[in-house]
């Protein structure tokens, strides 16, 4: 798997070159027109967050944030599969998408006033609502993040982690010390040899790394969560056509989700008299043209990916071998947080 994630980050940074944000969004559709003419997306993604970005044993990307980048790919060009992806560490992943090496940022990311005002990027929405939580050794007999004053606790470099610990601990009056990492990958496995007393991350990535250690039933994750962490894709700043696009793609695919829209029954679909799946699947309307697209976006991404509900399942849900619960990220008639705006 290193070897992997190592060949396509190399060939990746051959093949995407440092071009300069400024360069990238010369023009009112700058974005899209240059995926268009090179022919594919490309996407910002994890080092390997199992159930969210990771590449499998042939080396394809498979995930929940990597099939956001499909339903991208497959809105411009109606294939899912024209879409590649640059493994990215924490501390690396906005100075990438400020400098032009991807055109958007779909991996783990949590949305901040300080990274939104000060950095040239745009949060586009929220597809996944977390927050940060620890994992400790049950041997260790702790049951609060109050057990941990003195302890040492494992976390990425350059993340709202990293920030958010500090915070805690001194509005809490506790001491600690910290060893930082480079990625996710490094933290575990330092947690994991016993360099610290915790791990501590978003909640859902401590589920998925708890998962891949070698006796998970070790390892537990303390009850508090100490922050909330909303979680999409970013663009840069100065492309409306793109921010536009992007965020309204995530959109279509909880709307689809509200409407009982499927991959296996868009073709029914698709003759529907109802005015709000009319306009979702292009039937009514020109969203999709005014967006630059085809009138048929909307149709394109659950008919190559499926709706939200759908990715969640088999990504992260009890369909997978994560097996999270859908929680705050529930639809919003159904006690979720989850929904999408009008589409009209």
């Amino acid at each position: 798997m290193t070897i992997v994630k190592t060949l396509m980050a190399a060939t990746a940074a051959v093949a995407f070159g440092l071009v300069p944000a400024l360069a990238q969004n010369s023009g009112p559709a700058a974005t899209l027109q240059k995926i268009r003419e090179r022919g594919y997306i490309l996407c910002g993604a994890s080092q390997g967050v199992p159930g969210f970005s990771q590449p499998d044993d042939k080396g394809i990307w498979r995930g929940f944030d990597t099939d956001f980048c499909r339903a991208l790919a497959a809105t411009i060009f109606d294939d899912p599969d024209k879409a590649r992806y640059l493994p990215l560490a924490s501390k690396d992943r906005l100075i990438s998408l400020q400098g032009g090496n991807i055109d958007v940022l779909a991996r783990t990311t949590t949305w901040s006033i300080g990274r939104e005002i000060s950095q040239g990027l745009a949060f586009t929405a929220i597809s996944y609502y977390d927050g940060q939580g620890f994992l400790v050794r049950k041997s260790a007999g702790l049951k609060s993040v109050r057990d941990l004053n003195g302890a040492t606790i494992c976390v990425s470099q350059g993340t709202t982690n990293e920030l958010n610990l500090a915070d805690y601990f001194r509005a809490n009056n506790l001491t600690y010390k910290v060893v930082t990492f480079g990625s996710l990958d490094e933290v575990s496995k330092a947690y994991e040899t016993g360099r610290c007393d915790a791990y501590t991350t978003d909640m859902s990535q401590l589920a998925t790394n708890r998962f891949l250690m070698q006796v998970p039933d070790d390892h537990m994750v303390l009850p508090e969560i100490i922050s909330k962490e909303p979680l999409g894709p970013w663009v840069r700043k100065g492309d409306p056509q793109w921010f536009d696009i992007v965020r309204w793609s995530l959109f279509v695919l909880l709307a689809a989700e509200e409407l009982g829209i499927t991959k296996a029954n868009l073709p029914e679909h698709l003759a529907s008299t109802n005015p709000e799946v009319r306009r979702l699947l292009g039937l009514d309307g020109n969203f999709g043209e005014t967006l630059g697209l085809s009138r048929d976006w909307a149709a394109r991404i659950i008919r190559h990916v499926g709706n939200y509900g759908e990715s969640f399942e088999r990504n992260l849900g009890a369909g997978s071998r994560i097996g999270l619960p859908r929680g705050a990220n529930q639809l919003w008639n159904r006690g979720g947080l989850q929904y999408s705006p009008p589409f009209r």
